[in-house]
C-alpha cells in the first residue's frame, strides 16, 4: 500500500526507517541520518518549488513503513516534477517495490501535468544510478561535485 505522509502522525515511523537505512546515509551523508532527517523529510525540497504541492509518499510492506518518496513540483522548470528522495528498506529491496513506489511516483507526477520527472544520483550509488537507467532516466548533463560527493541529474519524459 502506498500513502501520502504526514508529519503528524508519521515522524516517528519515517525516523525508524531512516535508522534502518543508514547504508543509504553513510553513502551519500558519510554518517547515519541525524536527529533532524525525518523532520527534514517533510520540509526540505528543491528551489522554487511548490511546498503546497509537495508530496511525501509511503510504501507499506506488511504494514510496516518500508519505503519513502517525496514528489515536488516546479523544478527545475514549471512544467516538471522532482523526486527529491525515494529510499526503501533493505528488508525489501530486490523484489519489485522500488518500480512499484516510482510507478506511483509517476502517476501522481503526470496527473500534475508535469511533462518530466527528475532526480539527482550520487556517483558512488552505481546500483541506484543503474535502477534510474533501467526505468528510462537519462543524463541531463547536469553535474555538481560538492565535498562528499559529485551528483548527476537525470529526466524522463512523462
Amino acid at each position: 500500500m502506498i500513502r501520502d505522509l504526514s508529519p503528524d502522525t508519521d515522524l516517528a515511523a519515517v525516523a525508524a526507517l531512516m535508522d534502518e537505512t543508514a547504508d543509504f546515509w553513510t553513502l551519500t551523508e558519510g554518517a547515519p541520518a541525524g536527529p533532524t532527517a525525518a523532520a527534514d523529510f517533510f520540509t526540505d525540497g528543491p528551489p522554487n518549488h511548490d511546498p503546497a504541492r509537495q508530496r511525501h509518499l509511503g510504501l507499506f510492506v506488511e504494514n510496516r513503513l518500508s519505503g519513502i518518496a517525496e514528489l515536488s513540483f516546479g523544478f527545475p522548470d514549471a512544467s516538471a516534477a522532482y523526486l527529491g528522495l525515494m529510499l526503501l528498506a533493505p528488508r525489501i529491496r530486490g523484489a519489485g517495490h522500488g518500480q512499484t513506489l516510482l510507478a506511483h511516483a509517476e502517476t501522481l507526477a503526470r496527473a500534475a501535468g508535469a511533462t518530466t520527472l527528475y532526480l539527482a544520483v550520487i556517483e558512488a550509488n552505481p546500483r541506484g544510478r543503474a535502477f534510474w537507467e533501467r526505468h528510462g532516466f537519462r543524463p541531463t548533463g547536469i553535474t555538481r561535485t560538492d565535498e562528499r560527493n559529485t551528483t548527476h541529474r537525470l529526466m524522463k519524459p512523462l
